[in-house]
């Protein structure tokens, strides 16, 4: 190895895939380390050090940093090495940065060594790289999507926000995060740029807490936008110090610095990859698509079998079917709340009625043809009115009650589905059906055909797919129209990310993962009917977002309900920039995943999407039941929110609505249409 610090230079080292390079300058008495791209800066290092280390704590925030500038540069074989040292009254502190390009990135190992005599208490370490402006648009996987524009207007609850202005940050803890990367994307020279900061997750060794973690996220100063990692504070909405422990509210969660013994070791691994997007709201996708290349959680050999999972859900199938002479339907709560049947969202009592048709080879129960008939049946007794048809049915009352986009949009889906392979079977008797969806379908086509139409959000992309199916079953012209006429609009809408897929559930008004869903299934549909290559590029934007809430890696947990299970989180998804747990949501759109890895020819997605649906059927009850929310970071609805140290590895299981076996069904259902094994 040798110096290359020899006086006044510029070095370039590291070229890496498309004209990527890591350079070294002497600039303002120091030294720059820049990520360079078709010479044009895309990230740099401070100007003030390639390291700080923060001696203090004050304001509930890492005070009296300390900057230190490379002293000594080195190669060896494929890595550049960079150090430097920190002379405190208490010792020494020595630095190194490793850096060698990977498939394109810059893997960075950076390594602090405290070898001073005694204890430092209030030692804060970070990594801060620095985009070329401070008018940068933020991406946080299961955070912060360009911002939450959405969820600031409509006030959601404790969403995070971010406006790109001096003071605003959103540094989050690295459990918190499905894909763990920080994104800022920028337009410079009529290009959209992107920088993406990837860490690889860990606690911090010495943490003042109890399961204390490393921070990731960004902050915007008046010159820049700066990718951090800190081992350990965290803050957004201008608050430092606080988590967002809970739905409407954060909750403190202050000293979060370290306590370094002397000779202590510490290491930290992340990687950077800059590029030149598409366009706007489009720099995303490259690092969604980099996290899961860097993390490959496509393992499954250690996670619930596809037949179990199926013959567990269809026995709690059967424990929530109700009856009586005026209806027959899946009961959406619990026994010991009051009965409701209700269409889409949380209840889909309408899935089962497509679900069990294609697994009927699989189950083998001759009560299985009378469920699926009777339960459909009822459903069409719903009334309809200009603004659709009902969803809630009172089995007390014997009263239909409720209408909302989401809801109805899916129950037409499974029931047209229902349609199709009805007319397969003779046994079924589908006019009934046939005539609720044909009656649902003029509604709505009507509707997203009228010159008044202005949805509010992303819901009403739930038609789209039931249109379309409704098209290849009637072959009524305007549903067709009607249905491109909405992806269209939603393509127009969302595809430069102003404002983000929102508004797919009912208990949020906010960015989220069930909005991106819809339009995704819709878009997806649209390329199937049609064969247009837009609708496919627009599929994939839609997927990429949904993507983002994916977990892919696996969560250690503290002592608690899911340590004692030994959950492996890869493949469970985030639910909402409002509601931050885990749930099992995911495998639904797992079919379609898969879909997309068909038409992408990308293995991975298939991969994925097996592991999806499998890493779901953890935490099965021997019932077949199964909780709603799992608490793998900081965040709770349910049970002691008193304490935030005591929220993460929490699960709630009493909220057990239908649509979490319904949905297992449903996607099982598609996996067997298309062959999957």
């Amino acid at each position: 190895m040798r110096n290359l610090l020899t006086g006044l230079f510029l070095a370039v080292f590291l070229n890496a895939a498309l004209s990527q390079k890591l350079q070294i300058s002497r600039a303002y008495g120091g030294y720059l380390l820049s990520v360079v791209q078709n010479d044009k800066i895309m990230l740099q290092s401070p100007v003030e050090g390639l390291w700080s280390i923060s001696t203090e704590w004050r304001d509930n925030w890492p005070y009296n940093w300390q900057h230190i500038q490379p002293s000594r540069v080195d190669t060896t074989g494929d890595w550049l090495i960079v150090q430097g040292t920190l002379q405190l009254p208490q010792g020494e502190w020595q630095v190194r940065d490793a850096y060698r390009v990977e498939e394109g990135r810059i893997r960075c190992l950076r390594r602090w060594e405290w070898r001073g005599e005694q204890t430092l208490d209030q030692v804060t370490l970070s990594v801060r790289w620095l985009t070329p402006t401070a008018d940068s648009r933020p991406f946080l996987p299961g955070i912060l999507y360009y911002g939450n524009p959405s969820g600031y207007k409509n006030g959601a609850g404790n969403v995070a926000w971010y406006q790109s202005k001096p003071g605003d940050i959103g540094i989050f803890e690295e459990h918190r995060y499905p894909m763990p990367f920080a994104l800022a994307e920028w337009q410079q020279d009529g290009t959209t740029h992107g920088a993406a900061l990837h860490s690889v997750p860990s606690p911090v060794y010495g943490g003042n807490l109890y399961d204390q973690w490393w921070s990731l996220g960004l902050a915007t100063t008046y010159n820049n936008t700066e990718l951090t990692l800190l081992s350990g504070p965290v803050g957004y909405n201008r608050q430092q110090g606080q988590v967002k422990a809970l739905q409407d509210k954060p909750l403190p969660y202050q000293d979060t610095w370290m306590k370094v013994r002397p000779g202590t070791v510490i290491e930290k691994t992340y990687y950077l990859e800059t590029f030149a997007a598409p366009g706007p709201g489009t720099a995303f996708q490259k690092p969604v698509h980099t996290s899961i290349e860097l993390f490959k959680p496509f393992y499954a050999e250690d996670l619930p079998a596809f037949d179990e999972i199926i013959k567990l859900k269809y026995q709690f199938l059967q424990s929530r079917w109700i009856e009586d002479l005026d209806y027959a339907g899946f009961n959406m709560y619990p026994p010991q709340y009051a009965p409701k049947i209700v269409m889409g969202w949380a209840g889909q009592c309408e899935a089962p009625g497509y679900a069990l048709q294609p697994l009927a080879k699989r189950i083998t129960d001759p009560k299985l043809p009378d469920m699926v008939q009777r339960s459909l049946d009822h459903l069409c007794t719903s009334p309809f009115d200009q603004s659709g048809f009902c969803v809630t049915y009172n089995p007390n009352t014997n009263e239909w009650t409720d209408k909302d986009a989401v809801s109805q949009g899916q129950a037409m889906y499974s029931m047209a589905l229902a349609i199709r392979e009805g007319r397969k079977n003779a046994g079924m008797k589908t006019q009934s059906w046939e005539n609720f969806l044909r009656k649902a379908c003029d509604i709505f086509s009507d509707r997203l055909l009228s010159k008044t139409w202005n949805p509010v959000n992303t819901a009403e992309a739930f038609f789209i797919a039931p249109l379309l199916e409704a098209h290849s079953l009637f072959g009524v012209k305007k549903y067709r129209e009607a249905a491109l006429r909405a992806t269209d609009y939603y393509i127009t809408r969302h595809g430069d990310m102003k404002e983000p897929y929102w508004g797919g559930t009912l208990d949020a008004t906010c960015e989220d993962k069930e909005g991106a869903w819809g339009a995704f299934q819709g878009f997806l549909s649209a390329y199937e009917a049609t064969k247009d290559a837009r609708y496919l590029k627009a599929a994939q934007h839609a997927c990429d977002v949904v993507l983002s809430y994916t977990v892919v890696w696996d969560i250690p947990m503290p002592a608690g309900r899911l340590a004692d299970h030994a959950l492996k989180t890869r493949g469970w998804t985030g639910v909402s920039a409002q509601n931050q747990h885990l749930d099992v949501y995911g495998v639904v759109m797992a079919p379609s995943i898969y879909k997309m890895g068909n038409y992408l020819k990308d293995e991975s997605l298939k991969r994925l999407a097996v592991v999806m649906y499998r890493s779901c059927g953890q935490m099965i009850s021997p019932t077949g039941a199964h909780g709603e929310q799992i608490q793998e970071t900081n965040f709770a609805q349910h049970g002691d929110m008193s304490d935030v140290l005591k929220l993460r590895g929490g699960y709630s299981e009493s909220w057990t609505v239908f649509w979490i076996t319904a949905h297992f069904l449903h996607a099982a259902a598609q996996f067997e249409e298309m062959g999957v094994r």
